[in-house]
C-alpha cells in the first residue's frame, strides 16, 4: 500500500502556544482514518497542516508526490466557507472545486460542466443543479460541499466535523457516499461523535496534542485512557456503550 502523507516528529504551534508536538503519522492510499480527541486538542490543525495553512514548527511533513501534492487533497471545513445566501446555485458550487486546477485567467469548459452534473448527480442532486444553496437543507447543501471537495479527484480527502451540518435524516446516507468515495481516495475525517463514525471508518488517530495511531475502527474506553484522549463514547448496538470518568 503506497504511503500518501507521513508526519516525521512534527510539531505545530499558534504564535508560542504548541497545539501538535512530536507527531509520527502516516496515511497511506486506502485509508479511511477517524481523527478524534477533546476539543482544543488538535485536530483541526492536523488538517491546517497537511493543507499548508500552518507550516510545523519542528520536524517535517513528507507528501508522495508521485501521488499526491496538496492540489491533490479534497477538503471538507468544518463551517461551509461562503454566504450561503448569496445567489449561487449548485452547479456552479461544485464547478468552484476545480480552480484549484486552473489558472487565473482560465474559463470553465463544457466538460467541465459535464463532470459537475455528474457529481451532482452521483450525489442525488441532480433535481436541484440549479437551486440557490439558501434553499436547501442542510444535508443538502453538505452534500453540494462534498461534490465541490471531491470534483477534482483528489487522492486524499479531508473532512472537518462532516456531520455536523447533516440533518439526521441524511446523516447514514452521507456516510454511504463516503464509502464509495473510500474505493477511489484516502479519507481522514475529524468528528468528536466516536460511535457514530466507528461502523463507517478502518481505523482511528487519536489526538490530544500528541498523536496516538490505533489500526481498527473498533475502540474502547481503555484505549483512549491509554491514549491520553479524555472523550466519551456513547453508542448502542455491537459497539459498548462507554462513559468515560471525568479527567
Amino acid at each position: 500500500m503506497a504511503v500518501l502523507i507521513e508526519m516525521q516528529s512534527l510539531t505545530a504551534a499558534y504564535e508560542n502556544n504548541v497545539v501538535l508536538e512530536d507527531v509520527n503519522f502516516t496515511v497511506n492510499d486506502g485509508d479511511y482514518i477517524g481523527v478524534i480527541g477533546p476539543n482544543g486538542g488538535g485536530k483541526t490543525t492536523l488538517l491546517k497542516v497537511i493543507l499548508g495553512l500552518l507550516k510545523p514548527v519542528r520536524g517535517k511533513l513528507v507528501f508522495n508526490t508521485a501521488i499526491l501534492n496538496r492540489n491533490a487533497t479534497g477538503y471538507l471545513p468544518q463551517i461551509p466557507t461562503g454566504d450561503v445566501n448569496y445567489p449561487v446555485n449548485v452547479l456552479d458550487t461544485v464547478l468552484s472545486g476545480l480552480m484549484i486546477h486552473k489558472s487565473v485567467f482560465s474559463r470553465m469548459t463544457a466538460g467541465d460542466r459535464k463532470k459537475a452534473e455528474g457529481v451532482i448527480d452521483s450525489l442525488g442532486l441532480k433535481a436541484f443543479a440549479r437551486t440557490p444553496l439558501n434553499e436547501l437543507s442542510g444535508g443538502q447543501l453538505q452534500r453540494v460541499f462534498l461534490g465541490r471537495a471531491v470534483i477534482g479527484n483528489p487522492k486524499l480527502l479531508l473532512l472537518d466535523e462532516p456531520a455536523n451540518f447533516v440533518d439526521s435524516s441524511f446523516e447514514n446516507d452521507f456516510y454511504e457516499h463516503l464509502k464509495e468515495l473510500n474505493r477511489r481516495m484516502a479519507i481522514l475525517m475529524v468528528s468528536h461523535n466516536v460511535g457514530a463514525i466507528s461502523s463507517h471508518i478502518k481505523s482511528f488517530a487519536c489526538v490530544n496534542r500528541r498523536l496516538h495511531y490505533h489500526p481498527s475502527h473498533e475502540i474502547t474506553g481503555n484505549d483512549l485512557l491509554a491514549y491520553n484522549c479524555p472523550i466519551q463514547i456513547v453508542s448502542h448496538g455491537n459497539i459498548p456503550h462507554t462513559i468515560l470518568k471525568t479527567h
